[in-house]
């Protein structure tokens, strides 16, 4: 709140200086900062559950800067005051922008202390064993650290002191005693079948005299919050689950994204690509890219390009490295120090800087900007059937594995981050990949 104040006052005074009103500029520098954070705070910015992850702090604000020209535009006609046009526009765009930026910065920081295990949510997880047990491995997965677990009210648990190490603290009957105790914050149910209806109600009512939150997972996971929404039928709340978002329609928007965006990339990349086949060549001998059959969309073979990083006899080396293991992947072979890799082509691959030849792939429309990893036909043969919907969609020169740990990640790990984006995929979600590519490329994590 208080830096919105800020954000307030920062853009009248600049505005003033910019863009002086014609009248009255010293109530609209008095009336902007409180009429923003009454707007943001209207639109639940402000909310404790929307700060430092989701987009939802960042969409309140959107709204409130909507609601924030219309509350300017109304008092302006019904006080007569004639403030310039121009003053208005830049204080809206400045106090919107200026509070998006400051809430990055302090939403990375609030991140940087639930890490170390400050303000966190202290919370009681209810099910059965087995259901409580998964909504906890998933809370932990979360990269807001929004969840402290500190208890766990279980059935059929007679014998049973944790779940994922979490105490067991009672039964679902013992929840208001297990909030009491652990001076908890949260209480989230996780699908319990002797837990719904009445007794639900009755569990609410107990927590609202504590001022507790009460959650409830439907036992749904791996799905993005846009495809959910509740309906209300005879007094009863469905979750209505959105099927995935593959319409022809959004397909074409997909695919129009990637020529939008693929020529200005490879435009702006072209000295980079001339220097980089220049060193390919003077490193090591032998052709400057590297061509490879990978699998695509529905199964389909095409030929991948990629700048070589690699001595030309590295194929028939291989067989002779995997025998020796894998490291961390059993699925994709990755070694950090295969013996095959050149001295560029090391640091190519640090930097991801291989990959970019695939740009024309993406062109010829036989890869999305942003997809699941294409894989080798002996990889693809390994898939269990539900990697098998990695294939639905066109394969991405990057993804959300590669911006989520690159070759860090265990196959299990690959997999379920490729069957998310499929299942959720949308064009903000593409943009928000390619951002957070820029960064992971820059800082070279993960990649060898």
């Amino acid at each position: 709140m208080v830096s919105d104040v800020f954000s307030g006052v920062m853009a009248s005074v600049v505005a003033a200086i910019w863009a002086p009103p014609v009248a009255h500029g010293a109530s609209l520098f008095v009336l902007t900062p409180i009429a923003w954070v009454a707007a943001v705070a209207l639109n639940q910015g402000y909310l404790g559950r929307n700060l430092g992850h989701g987009a939802e702090e960042y969409s309140s604000v959107a709204r409130a800067g909507a609601v924030l020209l219309g509350a300017i535009g109304l008092t302006s006609f019904m006080l007569t005051l004639t403030p310039a046009r121009s003053h208005i526009v830049v204080v809206a765009t400045l106090v919107i922008v200026s509070s998006l930026v400051i809430r990055r910065a302090l939403r990375a920081w609030l991140v940087r202390q639930r890490r170390d295990g400050r303000y966190r949510q202290r919370t009681i997880v209810v099910g059965t064993v087995g259901s409580a047990s998964e909504l906890i491995r998933e809370l932990r997965r979360s990269p807001s650290n929004f969840f402290d677990i500190t208890g766990a009210c279980v059935s059929g648990a007679e014998d049973v002191t944790d779940v994922d190490g979490v105490p067991v603290v009672g039964n679902p009957r013992d929840v208001a005693l297990a909030v009491d105790f652990n001076d908890a914050d949260i209480v989230a149910v996780s699908g319990h079948p002797g837990l719904s209806g009445r007794d639900l109600r009755e569990l609410a009512w107990e927590l609202e005299d504590r001022q507790v939150d009460l959650v409830i997972s439907p036992g749904i996971f791996e799905v993005a919050g846009p495809r959910l929404s509740l309906r209300a039928e005879a007094g009863v709340s469905l979750l209505h689950l959105e099927r995935p978002g593959h319409t022809p329609v959004r397909l074409r928007v997909k695919r129009l994204q990637d020529l939008l965006l693929a020529p200005v990339i490879v435009v702006l990349a072209l000295p980079i690509l001339l220097l980089i086949a220049a060193a390919i060549r003077l490193d090591s001998p032998g052709p400057i890219f590297f061509r490879q059959t990978r699998i695509g969309q529905r199964g389909q073979e095409f030929s991948i390009f990629k700048f070589r990083t690699m001595r030309v006899d590295a194929e028939a080396h291989l067989a002779a490295l995997a025998a020796e293991g894998h490291e961390v992947n059993s699925v994709l072979f990755k070694s950090r120090t295969d013996p095959r890799i050149t001295r560029v082509g090391r640091v190519l691959r640090r930097f991801s800087l291989d990959e970019v030849p695939q740009l024309f792939n993406v062109l010829h429309g036989e890869m999305s900007l942003v997809g699941p990893r294409p894989g080798l036909a002996a990889e693809v043969d390994k898939y269990e059937p539900d990697a098998m919907r990695r294939l639905r969609v066109r394969p991405g020169m990057t993804g959300l594995w590669q911006v989520s740990g690159r070759s860090t990640l265990d196959w299990e790990q690959t997999v379920r981050l490729d069957l998310w984006y499929v299942d959720n995929w949308s064009s903000m979600l593409d943009l928000q990949i390619l951002i957070r590519t820029a960064r992971a490329v820059i800082g070279g994590n993960g990649a060898y």
